[in-house]
């Protein structure tokens, strides 16, 4: 599950969310954001879900995916779309507050 913010100052707050039972042992958000580096974002476990926040510009978009332990690789359903380097996101789509859809190019 990704939860977007409201956007504020030209930044809006993505929070990223997956149950523990999907991913047990641990588990990274890693993207073209963090060089695609599995330490620079572990997630955190909080009320049996893992849990974690970035702040990006309202105007950026970013490539994703969860690293497992293990080495497991998987996407998020919730994402704007897909391809084959993984889940990508738009700061602003029309689930945002006040925004008009953005399509992917």
């Amino acid at each position: 599950m990704i939860k977007r913010g409201r956007p504020a100052n030209g930044q809006i707050k993505l929070t990223f969310m997956v149950r523990v039972d999907q991913a047990p042992g641990g588990l990274s958000l890693v993207g073209d954001f963090n060089d695609w580096d599995a330490n620079a974002h572990p997630m955190r476990v909080r009320e049996g879900v893992y849990e974690i926040s970035l702040t990006i510009s309202t105007d950026q978009s970013l490539c994703f995916r969860y690293l497992a332990a293990g080495g497991v690789w998987f996407d998020d359903a919730d994402a704007d779309y897909h391809d084959q380097q993984g889940g990508h996101l738009r700061a602003l789509t029309s689930a945002s507050p006040g925004r008009s859809a953005v399509t992917p190019d």
